[in-house]
C-alpha cells in the first residue's frame, strides 16, 4: 500500500514537472514571438507610408516630359493658319501655303481700287490698302473657307475669310468704312452680318462714308 502511494506521488510529481516544462516553453515562445509580431507590424506600416498617394479613381500619368506635346510656335503652320507674305490691296493678299505664294480674295468685302493698272485709283483705295498692310503683313492669320462659294474665283484666287487673332478681317474693313459689303452671285455665310456692319459704318460716317471725304481726292 505504501509502495502504491509512493508510485502515485511519483506519477503526480512527473505530471507537474511536465506541465511546468510546457509552461516554461510556452512563455519562451511568447517572449520570442511578440517582438517578431511588433517588427512585422512596423514593417507593414512603413511600407504603407512609403507608397505614393493617389486620388481615388484617377490613374497617374506614366508619360515622360519628352512625350508631352507643346503648343506650336508662331513660325509653325497648322492646317488653317498661314503667314501673310504681302498685301495686294484692301481685299486681296498673298499667303504662304505649303511653301507656295497663294493669292487670296476676301469673301464679302470690296474695297476701292488702288493697284489695278486698268483702273484709276479710287477714293479711299490707298487708305484701305494701307490699313490692310498695317494689320496683316508678316502676321500669321487663320483662314476659313465657305462651302457656299467656289474654292477659287475666275482669276485663280483662293476665296476665304481671314482672321487676325479673334477679329474677322473681312468684316472689320467694312465696319470701319474701308470697303463695302459685296455679294458675288451666291449669298455667302456671313452676308447678313457684313450688311449690318456696312449700315452701321454708313450711319456713323466712318471712312469712305464720311461727309465730303471723296470729293477732296
Amino acid at each position: 500500500m505504501r509502495s502504491l502511494r509512493r508510485g502515485n506521488d511519483i506519477e503526480h510529481s512527473g505530471s507537474r514537472c511536465a506541465l511546468l516544462l510546457y509552461a516554461v516553453r510556452m512563455r519562451r515562445a511568447t517572449v520570442i514571438s511578440f517582438p517578431l509580431f511588433v517588427l512585422f507590424v512596423l514593417l507593414m506600416i512603413n511600407a504603407a507610408l512609403s507608397e505614393e498617394p493617389q486620388t481615388p479613381g484617377v490613374a497617374t500619368s506614366t508619360l515622360s516630359s519628352s512625350t508631352v506635346a507643346t503648343a506650336p510656335s508662331a513660325d509653325i503652320q497648322t492646317p488653317d493658319i498661314f503667314r501673310v507674305v504681302r498685301v495686294v490691296d484692301g481685299d486681296t493678299l498673298v499667303l504662304n501655303i505649303d511653301g507656295k505664294d497663294t493669292r487670296v480674295r476676301l469673301i464679302g468685302l470690296d474695297t476701292p481700287e488702288s493697284v489695278d493698272p486698268r483702273e484709276k485709283v479710287e477714293c479711299f483705295g490707298i487708305e484701305a490698302a494701307e490699313k490692310a498692310k498695317e494689320m496683316l503683313e508678316g502676321k500669321n492669320v487663320r483662314v476659313e473657307k465657305d462651302q457656299s462659294q467656289a474654292e477659287y474665283d475666275a482669276y485663280g484666287r483662293l476665296l476665304a475669310y481671314v482672321y487676325v487673332g479673334d477679329t474677322l478681317f473681312n468684316e472689320y474693313m467694312i465696319a470701319e468704312g474701308y470697303g463695302h459689303e459685296y455679294t458675288y452671285r451666291i449669298p455667302y455665310k456671313y452676308r447678313s452680318q457684313f450688311k449690318a456692319a456696312e449700315r452701321e459704318a454708313r450711319d456713323a460716317k466712318r471712312g469712305l462714308w464720311a461727309d465730303g471725304v471723296c470729293e477732296t481726292q
